[in-house]
């Protein structure tokens, strides 16, 4: 009688989550997914303006480059801080916090006068966005059992191609704008950024912190999730019987490779985003609105591929290897435009965009495997940080070898090699630790943490 008690309500308590795993994704994602494209566009929009903004304030290569790379300092050195803040007063209050604050400055942008407002307000931008991408990363692993993560994680990073996708046309337009006193490239700023202030509001209205703080779910439904997840993080520390301090964790060589390879990763992503309209512009006598429809080429390319991929290593399982398969696209991509003209290096970057939009969307769930979801937030916020740094390397670089040497060519051979660095390096990384690999004596008055088996 016991047993078939047992049956019969197990099947109940799945039906229960996953009724609930699905009001969850109808809830979070469309807003995550929206809040993604309106953070992408107000961090890339100034490639779009770089013209512009030599023309009307004599912001040069190599000032362009520094300036789109200093968001990445700020973001880097207040991300941890901000993904740490996120789990002490909640994700509603946090997340809107980082909405309004980005668009704030986002909206600023429009009153920029010369080089040193482009370098504080870009730094500051970094400041305001820190945080956001980790944070929902987070706000999943306390949402979602791990089952259901990877595919809200892929439909959520979809919002950066989206985003890639739409810019270009949206820029284009916004820059025809002229009136008031303010030329195209400030409304664009200006109307960019407070698409960001205005959703805030909404953000505060719509998300939750806790599923037992949703409304929208019933009593039954918050609770399947909170046993779902619970009983997975206790899974995972049963597995481990001495836990690590802190001081342990970050000189974890895993760790330490995930940075690396996120960091090959976003040198590539971020020097196509932000020189992909500059190389445009150099195939003809085009417009802006013509430049805008070209840049999105490569990204509509890259979501059709971003999905292809996840659907593939779904099916056939062994994430670094199509980690490594993407990197090597985008290497061979990346190498390919530095053979031929303006137009040859055009659809050569659209083959790489295959690779390193994929690569990205790969690699998540490789550390997400390995982490322990209480200390997940701020290792990914670690990550995501020092990966970021890209976005530093490669702009800033770009613009010194373009003012240098006129040409951008070695930067680009550049991105081949450390494509191919981490194609292979990524073989070294684990989806799930060994059990061994950090059980050493604790430091003494140093905080614990334990480190996941992959779920």
């Amino acid at each position: 009688m016991t047993n078939s008690s047992n049956a019969s309500v197990a099947p109940a308590e799945d039906s229960v989550l996953a009724h609930a795993v699905r009001k969850v994704k109808r809830h979070v994602l469309p807003l995550f997914v929206i809040m993604f494209i309106l953070n992408y566009i107000d961090r890339v929009n100034i490639g779009f303006v770089r013209t512009h903004m030599e023309h009307d304030l004599g912001i040069g290569a190599a000032a362009y480059g520094l300036g789109a790379g200093l968001f990445f300092i700020g973001y880097a050195l207040f991300e941890v801080p901000s993904n740490m803040l996120l789990q002490k007063v909640g994700a509603r209050i946090w997340l809107t916090r980082i909405m309004f604050t980005w668009g704030i400055v986002a909206t600023m942008m429009a009153f920029i006068q010369n080089e040193t407002h482009f370098y504080i307000l870009r730094f500051l931008l970094g400041v305001a966005e820190a945080g956001f991408f980790p944070g929902v990363i987070y706000y999943f692993t306390r949402w979602l059992p791990g089952v259901e993560r990877g595919k809200a994680i892929a439909i959520f990073l979809s919002g950066s191609a989206i985003a890639s996708l739409i810019s270009g046309p949206l820029s284009g337009v916004l820059l025809q704008i002229d009136g008031f006193g303010f030329k195209g490239w400030q409304w664009m700023f200006a109307i960019e950024g407070l698409a960001s202030v205005f959703l805030g509001f909404f953000v505060w209205f719509w998300l939750d912190s806790k599923p037992h703080d949703a409304k929208w779910l019933s009593r039954e439904e918050q609770d399947a999730l909170v046993d779902a997840i619970d009983q997975e993080q206790r899974a995972r520390e049963a597995l481990t019987t001495v836990k690590p301090t802190i001081g342990k964790l970050l000189r974890d060589r895993q760790i330490v490779l995930f940075c690396a390879l996120y960091f090959c990763i976003q040198l590539t992503i971020y020097a196509a985003t932000f020189w992909l309209p500059s190389i445009i512009k150099k195939m003809g006598d085009l417009s802006d609105i013509q430049v805008g429809f070209f840049n999105s080429i490569p990204w509509l390319i890259s979501i059709i591929a971003m999905y292809s991929f996840a659907a593939l290593s779904g099916k056939f399982k062994f994430q670094q290897a199509w980690v490594a398969t993407a990197l090597l696209i985008a290497a061979a991509g990346m190498f390919l435009s530095t053979t031929g003209g303006p137009i040859f290096a055009f659809v050569a970057i659209c083959f790489a965009a295959i690779g390193f939009k994929s690569a990205s969307s790969l690699f998540w769930p490789i550390p997400q495997g390995y982490l322990d979801a209480r200390i997940a937030a701020a290792v990914i916020a670690l990550i995501n940080s020092v990966g970021n740094l890209g976005g530093f390397v490669a702009p800033t670089t770009f613009g010194f070898l373009e003012q240098t040497t006129g040409s951008i060519q070695g930067g680009l051979y550049g991105l081949a090699g450390t494509s191919i660095l981490a194609a292979i390096l990524v073989f070294f990384a684990r989806t799930s630790p060994k059990s061994s690999s950090l059980l050493t004596p604790p430091i003494a008055a140093a905080p614990t943490v334990t480190v996941s088996k992959t779920h």
